[in-house]
């Protein structure tokens, strides 16, 4: 899947809330940095971080809830 195609299903997985997500990226690429594993299978080697976290979000695997 694109990357495009990624970042679309993460905005509609939070409502369209485009603050929401870009917070929990940020959580989550901080989680990752301090040893997370992560919870997708790398389709690619040397993936950023925040493409990871996207990933993630899309795929449901991380709950993304309003603060």
């Amino acid at each position: 899947m694109r990357i495009e195609q990624v970042n679309a299903k993460a905005l509609e997985r939070v409502n369209y809330d485009r603050f929401l997500l870009s917070q929990a990226v940020a959580k989550r690429v901080n989680e990752l940095l301090n040893g997370a594993k992560p919870l997708v299978e790398l389709p690619k080697k040397n993936m950023q971080l925040t493409e990871i976290a996207i990933m993630e979000i899309a795929e449901g695997l991380i709950k993304v809830q309003e603060i």
